[in-house]
């Protein structure tokens, strides 16, 4: 992969995160790189005063610091700043960030010499992983922490994850065949301010998030065939009435899915209903405005990737460096905050339909609990349970943390983004529903079960075959922990998305 300051898609951060995908500084890029570096270099000439590349930091911008003291300047403010807590980033999102962080830094307005940013390359190129915790930024001016960690890598400090080994960042770049860089001034600055930690770790959730919203619909199906509902109530022209894009999105795979269902044929005549409850008959109007807020999130994140996010920023063709708050996490928090919400619904309606599937005071065509001998067998009680757990916790996560703001910096950073923590919030809550909906087709397809020998609609089969390929059907009891988490994982892995949505 090219990298010139162009916008990077959620599909392009997981090829590089997950796929191990390579990744160049494009020539394009070079010379705007030059001409920002090159512009930094003339003010270190001519003395004058500039913040970022000869003043202290924050609060501390107006001591001016002698040329002879630049270098050690921008060591002590990477190595100041890291300082992190708490588990490290796994190594996708670390992928993520260091891409990330690349990419716009080849946009030519930070003044970083193109070594340092081919060092940032080569290491993603080569698996040398910064070893970076995931707590400790505000997201304000940018992610300081986070960044900071992986800056002291490339001067050959810290530590990283080299082949699966945790050890010194200089004996990991020894042994990728590399050298640490001295950073020069303007460049440890330059490679701290940004949001891209809050970016990884919330765009790599959303990108599963974005598929947990197109699987939903396949487990909502076959929930809908097991309950012999009817799917009248996704008519087009009910959400040609009503015409959100998400909704009618919807309304159409659920029809995809159900065609040619003989469950449906089955049941067409002689069944008294009218309509299905809520969380199978709205799952247009549900599952669309899902689809919506993750639409929303995306279209930010794709700007946020070719966007300048340190401060100051250089404009060669001017001869200016000017001092502003790109580095802000603002728009990023917010939407990261919205996704939580929304993904947090979609587990919301998933928990109901499997209550459906389970409670006999909720249908009168499955036994109590899916159990083939219930009272002797729980069948699928706990796993309800544990499903209203995961979703409990989730809606206690869901509460922004963009609207909290504590002043940092003796003042000077008066208004922070907690952008990291709503992109930590959204993860765990992607975390927690992938298992709900594992819980609900497993459910699901033993509802299924009982309507055996007929079929439900090509689409829903083709899901139930995938998940007997991981799990058995449930016989007798067992502990379902092993099939709950082998089934989440093969929705993470998309073994779950449909024909007609491959992600």
């Amino acid at each position: 992969m090219e990298l010139t300051g162009q916008p990077l898609s959620l599909r392009d951060l997981a090829e590089v995160a997950l796929e191990d995908v390579n990744v160049q500084i494009g020539s394009s890029a070079t010379p705007g790189i030059n001409a920002s570096r090159q512009l930094i270099e003339e003010i270190i000439e001519s003395d004058a005063v500039v913040y970022g590349v000869n003043t202290g930091f924050g609060k501390l911008s107006e001591v001016h610091i002698a040329r002879t003291d630049l270098q050690r300047l921008q060591l002590n403010l990477v190595r100041s700043h890291a300082c992190g807590v708490g588990a490290p980033l796994s190594e996708p999102e670390v992928r993520a960030m260091m891409v990330l962080r690349a990419n716009v830094l080849t946009l030519g307005f930070s003044g970083i010499r193109l070594e340092v940013l081919q060092l940032l390359t080569e290491m993603l190129n080569r698996g040398v992983h910064p070893v970076v915790p995931e707590k400790g930024s505000v997201g304000a001016s940018g992610d300081l922490a986070p960044l900071a960690h992986l800056s002291l890598t490339l001067a050959g400090e810290d530590e990283a994850f080299f082949k699966g080994e945790r050890v010194a960042s200089a004996i990991a770049l020894e042994r990728a065949g590399l050298k640490p860089v001295t950073l020069e001034a303007k460049e440890g600055l330059a490679l701290l301010n940004g949001t891209q930690a809050m970016h990884s770790v919330g765009g790599l959730a959303l990108f599963r998030a974005k598929r947990l919203s197109r699987v939903a619909d396949v487990i909502g199906a076959m929930s809908l065939e097991a309950l012999k509902g009817t799917p009248s109530a996704f008519d087009a022209r009910i959400h040609k009435a009503r015409p959100h894009a998400g909704q009618q999105a919807v309304a159409e795979h659920l029809r995809w899915l159900l065609r040619d269902s003989e469950i449906r044929a089955s049941h067409m005549t002689g069944d008294p209903r009218v309509q299905d409850a809520y969380s199978l008959r709205c799952m247009p109007q549900v599952h669309g405005a899902v689809r919506g807020a993750l639409a929303h999130c995306e279209e930010v994140m794709l700007i946020e990737s070719a966007s300048a996010t340190d401060n100051p920023l250089v404009f060669a063709d001017e001869g200016d460096v000017l001092s502003g708050g790109n580095f802000h996490g603002a728009p990023l928090a917010l939407a990261l905050d919205y996704a939580a919400i929304a993904v947090t619904d979609l587990m919301s309606i998933s928990e109901r339909r499997i209550d459906r599937l389970i409670n006999p005071d909720m249908n009168e065509h499955l036994p109590p609990f899916l159990a083939r001998q219930a009272g002797m067998e729980c069948g699928f009680m706990i796993p309800h349970v544990a499903a209203v757990a995961l979703l409990n916790e989730a809606k206690v996560l869901a509460h922004p943390a963009s609207i909290d703001n504590l002043p940092t910096s003796a003042g000077k950073e008066d208004h922070v983004s907690m952008g990291m923590t709503a992109a930590l919030k959204l993860r765990t809550i992607v975390d927690n529903a992938e298992s709900v909906l594992a819980i609900e087709l497993l459910a699901a397809a033993t509802g299924i079960e009982y309507r055996r020998p007929l079929k439900s609609g090509p689409g829903v089969e083709q899901a139930y075959a995938q998940l007997r390929e991981i799990v058995p059907p449930f016989l007798e009891d067992r502990a379902m922990y092993r099939d709950i988490e082998r089934v989440a994982a093969a929705i993470r892995a998309g073994e779950f998305d449909s024909e007609m949505e491959k992600l």
